[in-house]
């Protein structure tokens, strides 16, 4: 049966933007977010479930990245959340902390094989023994350059953190103003900042036993001034330049298409549709992690890219599982999904992308992927890293730096005070 799209949106034009419709009762509805190609990927593995299961009429709901919390808070608020949904790993402190806030999954067992998993990837999606979400692939943010520009610099890919630094003034010297060895949005940052300072100093960001930013006042200084360096010495452009050209995607930015913008600090789950946006024949390769000297841990931002949950107030809940199920663990459902989602954690699926060739080594996610594996990753990320107050309060707070407002050093003593408050509260 053809699918009967609700949205299909590659980013939304404001925040909070929503897309309201009727839905029939009989209607299965599922909703994530993403690019073009993850798009493309879902709606055709949907159309497989629908020829197998022709008594069932699936409706997707997709947007781009920007303003998808925002729909799925307001949707769960008003108890019309989708039937299946695609969650963020760090929404669950959010949404089920108690484990309430979704189905529980291993009740759909039957039609779910959730055997496919191994027991770390389902700890994930767990809370307070409730098994709210499935991940469907793992990711961490790591670095990928346009072979293309860096080619034009001069330049081999930084391998160490003061190469960043010594790459801006000669991508300023040689190719001009608008070019620049990263971009990086506020996400990207904190991500990044919080790398050097567990490679320096072996302590993650947050305290979840005191419920507070770990970081003393100089090391928080240190973090913000990170930022700061970055922008003077052209290494990245500043969140205002950035916010000059509007509230699109990165990469349907012009100076990302045309090259400008030449290097990421970007999940090994997404980098394909970056990749594809890039105006021919320029292409990205991945780059080396830079360590410092006797550090321990990489410091990676290591997590499920994604999950799937079902709403707690779906009324067909197995049949939710089911098309779960299709789409992670059944042939017809993993060959469309190919690679749109990142390397699949489920066990058939992987072996089987494995034989038919659709995971090559130089797949950027896939060599992203085996790059991961290979780093120390001692220290686990906490969740509430992700708290979307918490960024955004970092990235405010950066963009008050770009535009004068703020001296680095209140932007650090804001962001502790802050932060904390917004750490106390969401840990109560």
């Amino acid at each position: 049966m053809k699918i009967k799209t609700i949205a299909m949106l590659v980013g939304l034009a404001s925040a909070g933007s929503m897309v309201s419709t009727h839905v029939s009762a009989e209607d299965l509805r599922m909703s994530w977010w993403g690019g073009n190609s993850r798009h493309a990927a879902t709606n055709n593995a949907v159309k497989e479930y629908e020829k197998q299961n022709p008594e069932t009429s699936v409706k997707t709901e997709y947007t781009g990245w920007g303003g998808h919390l925002e729909r799925l808070t307001t949707q769960i608020a008003g108890n019309t959340e989708p039937d299946l949904m695609q969650t963020n790993w760090n929404w669950m402190p959010i949404f089920s902390r108690r484990g309430d806030g979704f189905k529980d999954l291993r009740q759909y067992s039957d039609v779910l094989d959730l055997s496919q998993f191994d027991d770390a990837a389902l700890a994930a999606g767990t809370n307070n023994g409730v098994l709210n979400g499935i991940p469907i692939s793992m990711a961490a943010r790591i670095f990928y350059y346009n072979k293309d520009t860096w080619d034009k610099a001069g330049l081999p890919y930084p391998v160490s953190w003061d190469d960043f630094m010594k790459a801006g003034p000669v991508f300023k010297e040689k190719l001009g103003e608008k070019f620049y060895p990263l971009v990086l949005e506020g996400r990207d940052v904190i991500a990044m900042n919080r790398s050097y300072m567990v490679q320096k100093y072996g302590i993650p960001m947050i305290d979840e036993d005191n419920k507070k930013i770990a970081y003393s006042d100089e090391q928080m200084l240190e973090f913000f001034k990170l930022y700061e360096d970055m922008v003077k010495n052209h290494v990245a452009p500043s969140s205002k330049y950035i916010a000059g050209f509007g509230a699109a995607n990165l990469y349907e930015h012009k100076p990302w298409i045309n090259g400008e913008w030449a290097g990421l600090y970007m999940w090994n789950s997404a980098i394909n549709k970056y990749n594809d946006n890039l105006m021919p024949p320029m292409s990205l390769e991945l780059g080396f992690y830079p360590q410092m000297k006797g550090a321990s841990d990489a410091g990676l931002f290591y997590k499920p890219a994604q999950m799937f949950s079902i709403g707690k107030n779906s009324d067909q809940p197995e049949e939710a599982a089911k098309l779960l199920n299709f789409i992670l663990n059944e042939p017809a459902g993993y060959k469309a999904m190919g690679l749109a989602r990142g390397v699949p954690l489920s066990l058939a699926a992987r072996r089987a992308l494995m034989l038919d060739g659709t995971i090559k080594d130089t797949d950027l996610s896939v060599s992203g992927l085996a790059q991961i594996n290979d780093l120390p990753k001692k220290l686990q990320t906490s969740a509430y890293f992700e708290n979307p107050q918490f960024v955004s309060l970092f990235q405010e707070l950066i963009e008050k730096m770009d535009q004068g407002d703020l001296s680095v050093e209140e932007a650090a003593e804001d962001f502790i005070k802050k932060g904390n408050r917004i750490l106390r509260r969401a840990m109560r």
